[in-house]
């Protein structure tokens, strides 16, 4: 297998999305407190210690009974719990997407249910095969034994949350409200200054122009989407070559074996690189939240166009994701930035890499939506109203454009879909309030130009 350099953040996001790391934790824990409590009641058989009166007593035969029946049970409910899991990942996978499989599977209440069953019927195996004669008669785990009941107690406990919590878990805001959080935080990671000294040596721009002369070409090994590039292990092979990277292609991207992944100058360094690169990122058969803020969106776009078509028809699902679609493109708008520069602790630029636009990832956000919502006044009004709160705190005046472009072809699309005219006016009349924000902030950005212009 390939390997890669990754970070912290990737190695907990990959074990997370699993089914067998928690529980395998679980069972490991549970071998472990075994160990644990079999010395005890070995040192209590042996009459070093003695066992509180609490510890439950019984002779061979009836504690064998009893651990048969508790593991058989629990691994009945385990087989419940699977059950249940796979009924919800169905319901999802219907109703959601299939790309919304990942999101319950990294849920880490199912997990946990999933391990403590487990985990509970490896220690009472464990126990049942701890009994067998010595020297001083049948040996009796008794203090395992009551520690068996007691996670059994715990189990029930369990259950009942997990009940409430799957209950909870596939009711349609709350997952695309856990989406929408996903989205957040992948923006504040994504938006975070990189590590580097201060600015030396020719800027961004002298460099890409440089490039496009003269470089060494990095092409991809394998087919699959880009999900991760390890950019502190490019920038220190960069240093180390006396080169700069100009990565083409971002995290969300197919990339086909043999296409060009990255630009290298001086030309020389590109072998050095190449090894380097294919250490430094990965490519698989799916796409990862991690550095690929624009799957968050798509995937609140999927939930949306799903819930607009014509099999489902669930308006108030489509009115939710506009919501947080709407609040996740204002997060982007506060603190994105297209093209990030990464430094080495002297300040010269060693890797250059482009994210997605602002433009487009309004596009993305809205175009799908609105081309399903015709017909639908409710929709509409809600997109124009998303967009008016972006626009409302979008900090650049270059912003503004693509966030009106979309505001009118939402009222073209109303005049040609709407045939009742109090909805038409309705849609319209939120349009006039959008265009009358828009005119108003265009002026107030004119006008503190203006000001600053006269102050120089």
């Amino acid at each position: 297998m390939r390997q890669v350099v990754l970070r912290p953040g990737w190695r907990r996001e990959a074990l997370r999305t699993s089914l067998w790391w928690v529980p395998t934790l679980e069972v490991a824990a549970a071998g472990l407190l075994f160990w644990a409590v079999n010395a005890v009641d070995r040192a209590a058989y042996e009459g070093d210690i003695t066992l509180p009166s609490w510890v439950i007593n019984g002779n061979a035969d009836a504690s064998r009974q009893i651990l048969t029946a508790l593991a058989a049970a629990l691994i009945t409910v385990v087989g419940v719990v699977f059950s249940v899991i796979l009924v919800a990942l169905t319901l999802a996978a219907n109703q959601l997407g299939p790309r919304m499989l990942r999101n319950f599977m990294r849920d880490r209440g199912t997990q946990w249910t999933l391990g403590t069953f487990v985990a509970t019927f490896t220690f009472a195996i464990l126990v049942l095969i701890s009994i067998g004669p010595g020297a001083h008669g049948d040996f009796v785990p008794h203090a395992s034994i009551s520690l068996a009941l007691a996670l059994a107690l715990l189990d029930v406990l369990v259950l009942i949350y997990f009940i409430h919590h799957i209950a909870i878990q596939i009711q349609l805001p709350y997952v695309i409200a856990s989406i929408a959080a996903d989205v957040a935080k992948a923006i504040a990671e994504e938006t975070a200054a990189p590590p580097g000294g201060p600015q030396a040596g020719p800027d961004p721009e002298e460099l890409l122009r440089a490039m496009a002369e003269e470089h060494g070409v990095v092409t991809a090994a394998e087919s699959g989407y880009l999900q991760y590039v390890s950019h502190r292990k490019l920038v220190r092979i960069a240093t180390e070559a006396g080169a700069v990277i100009h990565l083409l292609h971002r995290p969300g991207h197919f990339v086909v074996a043999g296409r060009t992944l990255a630009t290298v100058t001086p030309p020389q360094a590109a072998p050095q690189v190449v090894e380097a690169l294919r250490r430094a990122h990965l490519s698989g058969p799916y796409r990862s939240m991690t550095q690929d803020i624009s799957f968050g969106i798509d995937q609140l776009v999927e939930i949306a166009t799903r819930a607009l078509s014509a099999a489902i028809n669930d308006t108030f699902t489509a009115l939710t994701c506009v919501d947080w679609i709407g609040d996740c493109l204002r997060e982007v708008a506060l603190s994105w930035r297209p093209q990030v520069v990464h430094r080495d602790k002297d300040g010269y630029v060693r890797l250059i890499r482009t994210q997605a636009g602002y433009d487009r990832l309004v596009q993305r956000g809205f175009e799908k939506v609105r081309q399903s919502s015709l017909g639908m006044p409710s929709v509409m009004i809600r997109e124009l109203q998303a967009l008016s709160d972006i626009l409302a705190q979008a900090p650049r005046p270059e912003q503004y454009a693509v966030l009106r472009q979309q505001a009118d072809m939402i009222r073209r699309a109303a005049e040609q879909s709407i045939s009742e005219p109090d909805d038409l006016a309705d849609v319209l009349s939120r349009y006039d309030a959008l265009v009358a924000l828009h005119e108003r902030l265009l002026r107030e950005k004119h006008g503190q130009h203006d000001r600053g212009s006269g102050g120089v």
